[in-house]
This record gives structure tokens, C-alpha cells and sequence, in this order.
């Protein structure tokens, strides 16, 4: 798809690629007129393209170098003179800087760390780049003579893009390491591929993970795909989706089992993995037969398409009728059956019958052997050897003088009990009889290998076959997850729209007792306009913002949406009770950080990475996900962008009215925030801009009532008194929620009422932008009164010299707090006192 899609002059590969990878792209660049140029592996390295990357001009450095050029308005008088400012003009050419800006800016472009690949395809082709360029200007080969202006993804027509960060952040793996510390072994936790990854085969579960990684973006595919599982699902089906399983247990790796066969060592169990798979296939293609309503289910008609029962069978009797099984599970190699070769019969016959050759030999000899040079005497075979006459080891042949040799024989070699000669007997048997066990052995070799040729002829179909088990293996896990998930099936569009009906998150709801579904209705290129006012949720509009109290559930919600999109276009049916669902090209998420202490980025730092990338790359057909954006940033001023309380609050406001004015190009965007500040007329106004403005509901039970439901739309929800519980309904509906209910939580922790509330009230005048009327408020008269008695005490005990008093401590004590006058007259009773002192 790569070399169709990009239709490339030069294509370059490693030297260390396979070979059917180099003949594949060296015939499709032979056929387009294009140039394969296999360059040494060394090139390719992860860590050598991190560094090219990181030495293109236009990521090391910024466009704003100088303060000159950021505040040309700026005169020398009111120029900053701060020392900081100054250091860092000198240093902005400094090696060390420029790595540092470009390994920050490298993030808006591409994932470092999950792109190993990716990273050294990059580093070989910057080196081609500078090489061709070099030629071309005779200049010298360095990065500086290159100028690279930006760098873009390569997106794939038929797949959808979906980086790791939105695969982490949807849970779509998790991986979950073992439980000792010795092991590195690793294996799927809760996660959407955990669910939908019930495959039997190792072909299956290797195609299951190119699709999740991988979801197709076109419609004829998607809707195969869910034709097959809905066929699957029917109740008239079942009995026989289960026998399919059975089958498919069976089917070990073939197209390894080949490739072995290609080298000439395949095993005994090679061999009888092939015989089982033509005697499954044969099975296979009888039960496929016997399903319901599966004559227009395109992947039963390529299985059994691909299922050529007669090849198949005569494969697998063919190898059945050559092997023999008894005698290569006893020998612990590949052993050839009688009445298949003649030779092979002949030298066998010999080889089991040596025995009774060697005992006639064994007695001819021994006539002619002398009495006292040997009391026994035997005939043996050693393989590579030939045929040997031992005698036992005599004591004066362990002297000095050595081993006595008859005439005509010649020493071979001795043991400590044994001593092995060569006679004329002995060269005449491995002449006429030879060596028997390598003759047999190399005969069955020799026959094995023309077998493993007759069977090498069907590879490519016997590897067809086995890649459309795999894609049924999958279609059958999809099937089994819905079952189990009660999901539904997708009605797929050409529209650029998401309207899903009662939609569930398909890992939440497996870990708590009730799940709450929602609707969503989303369509892409509507930035300046809505459609469908008459609809229950409202029109559709291309952004939806969702507020409400924390631990509500707008995450999840959020997670829901994409993840339901997603299993619809790997084929899967979704979590919903109906969804009609266009084609979303891309996903971008921003909703878990992931830190690590390797990473040069502060947390908010990589967060404007991910949407960054969101911005560059996506499209009125793509599907972004911003989840509390710009939360971790510190509060500023009046001055502020868009003069919004913190700078988070001000890059949300402008990546949204960014995606609004692309107008027909903008894409289909959740956003949820505690930002409720930016809810005002000159900023994101509810009742000017096309967004769909929606939040999660809570009931209030106010203490000392039965119940009492209060959902606020619009507005700022109820002050909660003491007593009152909040309970989350985790249901969508339209308007705002404008208070995260902090106060409440302080209030269950400990914090005294008076605090909550008058944290509440200030809260409240910040969002209103009216944080002034606070100097405005006046003290009572008693609080006067009190901050002037607190003042008196403090004045009076700071006048206090201890190093001079020779009063009652106590008595001075009381004095200072005024409960004891001069004359030491209580005026306070001794219970409030002793209060007071120990306060």
C-alpha cells in the first residue's frame, strides 16, 4: 500500500531485510521506472536518526531568536534588563540549546520513543538527502547544506492513523508484567484488545493485532466484516460457530512449518502439523457448508474458496503414506514407511539382519586366531566406522611394549577394556556391505526432501488458506466479544457523522456493577453551523464541551465515543443500542500524560504536544479528543491570552476558536473542562458559538428532606449546606455545570463550614471576573472589635521583657490576654483563663 500510495523514485532498505522484502519492492521499483538501493545496515539505526532529526535547522532553531524581532515596538529605555533575559540572548546559539529546542519541537511531529522504526528509516533517508545534495552542489556532506522545511506523516488511504499515545490513552493494550521480578514475560491486562482477542490460532492473533492497530478505513471492508459477525451471531448458527472453533484449534503456524521445510529441517511434529491441517481443512469446509444465510458472507466464500479439498488431501496422504510414524517417534528423526523405496528396503533388510552376519564372521575369524592372544572375539559396526574385530585388553599390552598385531590386521584405536583391529575380512564387509546406518539414513533423507518438494508446490496455497483462518479466527472472536458485551451492530455512512444511541464504555461497564449509557451526536466540518435542530440531544454540531463535577464520569465519556468509533471500523459491532457512525481517518487524543524522567518535557509540555500534533495533522474526517487541556498551567494576570485568569484556560479558548474558524475543514472535536471562566461573552459564549454545550447531571439531597433532584443547565449549581450529599448520575445532558463541587469534598475532609463557604464565594466572584468586589466588603463591628483586641494582646506581649519579670508567669500571662488587671483582680473566670493559656 506504502509503494501504490506514495508511488516513490528510490526506495532504500536495509542490507539486513529479508529476502522476499527485497524482491518484492525491487520488482515493484523495476516496474515503475523507480531505483532499490539496499544500503548497509549500520544506517539504520534508531538512535542515528534520533540524532539527524535533531540536526535539521528548522527544529533547532526558533523564528524568534531575538527580542528585537519578538517586540520590535520595544525602545531601548523599556527594554527588560532583567540579568536572566540577558544570559539567555547570549546562549541562544549555543550547541547544547539548539539539541534542547529541537528534541522539544521533534515531539510535535512524531512519537520518539514508540517509533524505533520509524527513527531509523529517517536517519538512512536524511543521509541519502545530504548525499544527493552534496553531488549535486559539490558541497560537503553535512546537515547544515540540507534545508528541510517540515515533515509530514505519510497517512495510508486504506488505515486508519492512530499513533500509541491515543492507543494508550483508549486502553486499547495493556500490557501487565509478570508477577515475579525474575520474569520479563508480560501478557494483556484489561484492555479492548484483552476483550476482543479471543483467537485459537497464532495466524489469528498476529492478524487481530494488525487490525487493532490498523482499522480500515473502507466502507466495503467494515460492512464484510460486520456482515460475518452478524451471521455468526445467529441463534441458528451457534452449534456450528462452535465446531468452527474446534477446528481452528487445531491449525498450528503452516507458513513456518513450510518455511522449515524450505531449509530441510523440519521435524517429525512439522510434519504432523501439515497432516493435521489438510485433515481440519477437509473438516472445515463441511461445517462452513452447514451455516445459515452464509452464501453472501465474503469470508466464507474466500475460505471456502481457498479450501481445495482434493490438493489437500492428497497432501496429507501423500506425507501419511511416506512417514512412518512409529519408527520416527523411536529413532527421534524423520523415517521413511517399507515398500516405498527399494534401495531403501534392501539396505534396510541388511541393517536389521547384521547381527547374524556378524555372528558367522565372529566364528570364521576366531579359527584362525590363536588361543592365547585372545580368549574372545566379536564383530562390530560403527557407523562411520565400518566394521571392527574386538578382543579384550590384554595386561602386558598396557606395558611398554605395547600392543601385539597379528598378521594382516591393523590397530584402529583401544579402550581400557577393549582393543579394535581392521582385517582383510573387515575391508572386504565395508566394501560390499558398507555403512549401513548413513547409507539408510541419507537414502530417507534423499526420499523426505523430493516429499518436501511435492509439497513446497502448494505454499502459496496452503499459506492462502492459512491467512483466511486467520481473518475467520478474528471475525469469530468479534463475534464472541459482542455476544458476551451485548453489542450491536453499526449502520456505516459516507456522512461525516457520529450519532450513537445509549453508548457504553466497553471496559468500564465490565468493572462496575451499573453503567449509565449516553448519546452522542457529533458531525465533522460544521464549525460555523448546526444541522438537525429538531433532534432529542440538540443539532449536531463538530465540537462538543462537556463540564461537570469531578469524578462524574466525562472522561470515560469521552473514551466511550472514540472507542465505539474504533471497534466499528476494525468490524467489530459496538457498545450501543444503535450508532450510525461515518469514517474517521484519524484519532489524536490528549487525556493521559505519560511522564517519564527520560523525557526533556515538563507534563503540560508534552499535553501541547499532543495537541499540536492534533492541529498540524488532522482533518474535517478525524476524531479528537481533549480531555481537561491546559490544567497544569499556573495562573496569571488580567494580561493574559484573551484575558482568561490562566494561560490554559486561554490556549483551550484558542485551539477551539481555532477549530471553529476552519469552518467546513473542521474536525470532529470532545473537549471537557473545569475552565468554567471562559463560559463568557467575549470568549466561548453558549449562546453565540456552534459548539454543543453539554454537562453531567448530579442530584442534590439536601439534609433533613426526603430527596430532592436539582440538575442546573446553564448556570451555577446550588450552594450546598452542611449535610447535603451529591450523588453522580453519570448522565449526559445539555448545558453547563459551572462548579466542580471542591467545596464539597473540603467539607467531607475536615475543612471547617466557614471556610468552605467563604471559599465557595470567592470561587464564585473569580468565574464572574467581579474579584474586586472583595476590597469592597466591611468588617462588622465585632470583628473590629476583635482584630483590635488581638492587636492589644500582641502589643503586650511583645512588650514583654522576660529577663527583667519577677511577677507570677501565670499572673503576667493573664495580664497580657486581659483577663487580670493591674492591681491582679481576675476579670475572666479561671476556666476561660486556663483556655487561653493553653491556646
Amino acid at each position: 500500500m506504502i509503494l501504490e500510495q506514495a508511488s516513490p523514485d528510490v526506495a532504500l532498505t536495509s542490507s539486513r531485510s529479508d529476502d522476499l522484502f527485497i524482491d518484492t519492492v525491487r520488482d515493484f521499483m523495476d516496474s515503475s521506472g523507480g531505483i532499490l538501493q539496499i544500503r548497509p545496515y549500520k544506517e539504520f539505526s534508531a538512535t542515528r536518526g534520533r540524532d539527524r532529526l535533531l540536526s535539521l535547522q528548522f527544529l533547532s532553531d526558533l523564528s524568534c531568536q531575538d527580542a528585537d524581532i519578538m517586540h520590535p515596538s520595544e525602545s531601548s529605555e523599556t527594554r527588560s534588563k532583567n540579568a536572566y533575559d540577558f544570559m539567555k540572548k547570549r546562549v541562544i546559539g549555543d550547541p547544547a540549546t539548539k539539541k534542547w529546542n529541537a528534541s522539544i519541537r521533534l515531539s510535535n511531529f512524531v512519537a520518539v520513543e514508540s517509533s524505533p522504526l520509524c527513527m531509523s528509516s529517517v536517519g538512512a533517508l536524511i543521509d541519502y538527502l545530504v548525499r544527493e545534495h552534496a553531488m549535486a552542489n559539490m558541497d560537503d556532506e553535512n546537515l547544515s547544506s540540507l534545508e528541510v522545511r517540515d515533515i509530514e506523516f505519510l497517512a495510508l488511504n486504506e488505515v486508519m492513523q492512530i499513533n500509541m499515545d491515543a492507543l494508550f490513552s483508549l486502553q486499547v493494550f495493556e500490557n501487565e508484567s509478570h508477577a515475579s521480578i525474575h520474569s520479563d514475560k508480560t501478557k494483556e491486562g484489561l484492555s479492548l484488545a484483552g476483550v476482543l482477542n479471543n483467537t485459537h490460532t497464532s495466524l489469528g492473533r498476529a492478524l487481530m493485532r494488525m487490525w487493532l492497530l490498523r482499522p480500515s478505513l473502507s466502507l466495503n471492508t467494515i460492512r464484510a466484516r460486520h456482515d460475518a459477525v452478524e451471521c455468526f451471531l445467529s441463534v441458528e448458527n451457534l452449534s456450528i460457530i462452535n465446531s468452527l472453533h474446534g477446528h481452528l484449534k487445531g491449525i498450528k503456524n503452516i507458513p513456518r512449518m513450510l518455511g522449515i521445510l524450505k531449509t530441510g529441517h523440519a521435524k517429525v511434529s512439522d510434519w504432523q502439523g501439515l497432516v493435521k491441517f489438510t485433515v481440519i481443512c477437509v473438516m472445515l469446509k463441511e461445517t462452513l457448508s452447514e451455516l445459515h444465510d452464509a452464501g453472501s458472507i465474503e469470508i466464507v466464500k474466500k475460505v471456502i474458496s481457498a479450501l481445495d479439498i482434493v490438493k489437500f488431501r492428497d497432501i496429507g496422504t501423500r506425507i501419511n503414506d511416506i512417514i512412518d510414524w512409529e519408527e520416527s517417534a523411536e529413532s527421534g528423526r524423520v523415517c521413511v514407511r517399507p515398500r516405498i523405496d527399494e534401495e531403501l528396503d534392501k539396505r534396510k533388510h541388511v541393517y536389521h539382519g547384521i547381527d547374524s552376519i556378524l555372528s558367522k564372521v565372529a566364528e570364521r575369524i576366531c579359527q584362525a586366531v590363536p588361543s592365547d592372544y585372545a580368549s574372545t572375539l566379536n564383530i562390530v559396526y560403527f557407523p562411520q566406522l565400518g566394521f571392527l574385530i574386538c578382543v579384550p585388553m590384554r595386561e602386558e599390552w598396557s606395558t611398554e611394549s605395547g600392543i601385539q598385531v597379528l598378521d594382516g590386521w591393523s590397530f584402529q584405536f583401544s579402550s581400557e577394556s577393549h582393543v579394535y583391529f581392521k582385517s582383510q575380512e573387515m575391508h572386504d564387509m565395508d566394501a560390499y556391505i558398507g555403512d549401513l546406518h548413513s547409507l539408510v539414513v541419507d537414502r530417507e533423507i534423499e526420499i523426505v526432501q523430493n516429499l518436501s518438494e511435492e509439497i513446497l508446490v502448494h505454499y502459496d496455497a496452503m499459506s492462502n488458506t492459512c491467512d483466511v483462518c486467520a481473518e475467520l479466527d478474528c471475525l469469530l472472536a468479534f463475534a464472541d466479544a459482542s455476544n458476551i458485551g451485548n453489542y450491536r451492530r453499526p449502520e456505516m455512512v459516507e456522512e461525516n457523522i457520529i450519532d450513537i444511541a445509549q453508548g457504553r464504555h466497553p471496559l468500564q461497564e465490565m468493572v462496575v456493577d451499573t453503567f449509565v449509557p449516553n448519546n452522542t451526536r457529533l458531525a465533522g466540518g460544521l464549525g460555523n453551523g448546526v444541522t438537525d435542530d429538531d433532534t432529542e440531544m440538540g443539532g449536531r454540531h463538530s465540537i462538543v464541551l462537556c463540564t461537570g463535577p469531578n469524578a462524574c464520569g466525562k472522561s470515560v465519556y469521552l473514551k466511550q465515543v472514540a472507542l465505539i468509533q474504533y471497534m466499528a471500523q476494525i468490524g467489530c459491532f459496538v457498545p450501543a443500542e444503535r450508532a450510525t457512525l461515518g469514517i474517521v481517518d484519524k484519532i489524536f487524543t490528549r487525556v493521559s500524560t505519560r511522564e517519564s524522567v527520560s523525557k526533556v518535557q515538563s507534563a503540560f509540555m508534552i499535553d501541547l504536544n499532543q495537541v499540536s500534533l492534533a492541529l498540524r495533522n488532522s482533518t474535517p474526517r478525524s476524531l479528537i479528543l481533549l480531555d481537561e487541556f491546559g490544567k497544569g498551567t499556573l495562573p496569571t494576570g488580567s494580561s493574559s491570552f484573551y484575558e482568561v485568569s490562566s494561560y490554559g484556560a486561554g490556549l483551550l479558548c484558542g485551539v477551539i476558536k481555532h477549530f471553529l474558524s476552519r469552518k467546513e475543514m473542521c474536525p470532529k472535536v470532545l473537549v471537557t473542562t473545569h475552565f468554567h471562566e471562559i463560559f463568557r461573552q467575549d470568549l466561548l459564549d453558549p449562546k453565540s458559538v456552534p459548539i454543543s454545550f453539554q454537562h453531567m447531571q448530579v442530584m442534590f439531597t439536601q439534609a433533613g428532606a426526603p430527596s430532592s433532584s436539582v440538575s442546573r443547565s446553564g448556570g451555577a449549581d446550588p450552594m450546598l449546606g452542611p449535610g447535603d450529599e451529591i450523588t453522580y448520575l453519570y448522565r449526559l445532558a445539555e448545558g453547563l455545570s459551572l462548579d466542580s463541587h471542591a467545596a464539597k469534598c473540603a467539607e467531607v475532609f475536615g475543612i471547617p463550614s466557614r471556610f468552605v463557604k467563604r471559599a465557595q464565594r470567592v470561587s464564585q466572584l473569580i468565574s464572574a471576573h467581579e474579584i474586586g468586589q472583595l476590597l469592597d466588603e466591611a468588617m462588622s463591628k465585632e470583628d473590629v472589635r476583635d482584630l483590635e483586641d488581638a492587636e492589644a494582646v500582641c502589643r503586650r506581649f511583645l512588650a514583654w521583657n522576660l529577663q527583667e519579670e519577677q511577677e507570677d508567669v501565670k499572673t503576667r500571662l493573664g495580664k497580657v490576654l486581659g483577663k487580670v488587671d493591674n492591681d491582679n483582680n481576675d476579670i475572666g473566670n479561671d476556666a476561660e483563663m486556663d483556655e487561653d493559656l493553653k491556646g
